[in-house]
């Protein structure tokens, strides 16, 4: 068995002093001044090989895009918003539109979709990647072609940046080429069938209402049809009038009914025609009055149809019965007014949905467009070359310095005694191994 000899490594030192007194790094600096050759042979060895290694290691080029995700910000909910802002009293409605449907940030979504499985899948079967990368299962593909993608995004402009390794330009090119392709497309895809599910519920959901709009308007017609209500605001004032203006006019006749007897007598033809218009004015003041009692019920005929009972024939709803009436016409008229409003806006927003299914337009805006690298980004030769050569020179300078001091130590150091049994042990073993492998060589 060849060994080969150690260097013998000085330790008398070279000042005048006495070693115990010379400062530390002076000794360990004029022990490894002693070795300079080993460190000089180690060091030049590790040049050569570092070398090697740097210009051995494949290139890798780095090819870069950058894209803005679109603004998510509905304009159909800024529609909605806008739409019932202006009509009376929904102005909640359009806040709630507004919250249900605005938008947010894109940027981690896509950053989801370029690292998931679909887009992943695609690349490999298209690229190759399992023979390029030498892989048996995709799985390994996968994380090497994770390994290779480095996807970031800017919190504050939103930018999402693409950035591919390949030992290949035309390929590194290509892959960040795909991302954005297979993006494009899987976004695309998943709007189209978004809108198409959103349009088919304002469908449904815009016939239900505009069903329960036509209901809410032949109930209130039926309703002002029975009860001579078309507008109680307006019909309340004339009334009000009307009565005024009769009941004056009664005040008047009275006077002049009392002038007449006692001028003419109780049966003067005209006292007789005073007492007749006086009469006709009571009897127009209390049928324009009316009475308080209930309105009457809705009865159900023998077809299970609602049988209204007929009005009384008058222009006008009575005086007494306007406060019963006004509750129920004010509750179908909110009714009506709901409808309508709802289905205006599920009109606005169905033409929105049908636009969106079938416009077919980019939903990724490209900033800057994947280019065929010049320079390699993999290895830094210099570098890497500069980095093995120091750690071989720092390696062989503290195996020199623990000789030393190991060599320096006591043989009846406990520390020194196991370590020498554990180094013969190990020897031993070594040894063994390698007569075993001979023998079965």
């Amino acid at each position: 068995m060849i060994t080969t000899p150690i260097p013998v490594l000085p330790t008398t030192p070279v000042s005048h002093r006495p070693a115990a007194e010379q400062p530390t790094w002076l000794v360990r600096a004029t022990l490894l001044w002693k070795n300079r050759r080993l460190l000089s042979r180690v060091t030049g060895i590790a040049l050569v090989v570092s070398l090697a290694i740097a210009f051995l290691m494949p290139k890798q080029y780095r090819s870069v895009a950058r894209i803005m995700p679109p603004d998510q910000s509905n304009s159909g909910a800024m529609m909605l918003a806008a739409l019932a802002s202006r009509s009376t009293g929904l102005g909640a409605l359009g806040t709630l539109a507004g919250g249900l449907l605005g938008g947010h940030s894109t940027g981690a979504l896509f950053i989801d979709l370029l690292r998931s499985g679909t887009v992943t899948g695609h690349l490999i079967d298209r690229f190759g990647l399992q023979h390029v990368y030498r892989k048996r299962y995709r799985i390994d593909t996968a994380k090497r072609l994770a390994r290779n993608t480095k996807i970031t995004d800017d919190k504050k402009s939103g930018v999402i940046m693409i950035e591919v390794l390949d030992t290949s330009p035309e390929r590194a090119r290509d892959l960040a080429q795909a991302y954005l392709r297979e993006l494009n497309q899987l976004v695309t895809s998943t709007n189209a069938s978004t809108a198409h599910r959103e349009r088919v519920f304002i469908e449904a959901r815009l016939g239900a209402v505009q069903r329960d709009l036509e209901q809410a308007q032949l109930q209130l017609s039926d309703f002002s049809s029975r009860n001579s209500t078309i507008d109680i605001k307006e019909q309340t004032r004339a009334m009000v009038e009307a009565g005024a203006r009769v009941q004056g006019e009664l005040l008047v006749a009275q006077s002049g009914l009392q002038s007449l007897r006692q001028i003419y007598g109780d049966g003067n033809i005209r006292v007789k025609e005073t007492e007749a218009r006086i009469a006709t004015l009571q009897k127009q003041l209390q049928q324009m009055a009316g009475s308080s009692g209930e309105l009457a019920p809705v009865t159900t005929g023998s077809a299970g149809t609602q049988a209204r009972p007929e009005g009384n024939g008058q222009l006008y709803p009575q005086l007494r019965q306007i406060p019963r009436l006004a509750v129920p016409y004010a509750d179908l008229y909110r009714r009506v007014k709901v409808e309508e409003t709802v289905f205006e806006l599920l009109t606005q927003q169905y033409e929105m949905s049908r636009i969106e299914e079938v416009k077919d337009v980019p939903v990724v805006s490209i900033i800057d467009s994947p280019s065929l690298p010049e320079k390699k980004a993999f290895p830094p030769r210099v570098l890497l070359t500069l980095l093995l050569t120091f750690i071989a020179f720092a390696v062989t300078s503290i195996w020199i310095l623990s000789r030393a001091r190991w060599d320096e130590t006591d043989d009846s150091d406990p520390a020194k005694q196991l370590g020498t049994e554990i180094l013969a042990v190990l020897h031993n073993r070594t040894r063994r191994l390698r007569i075993v492998g001979r023998g079965e060589a």
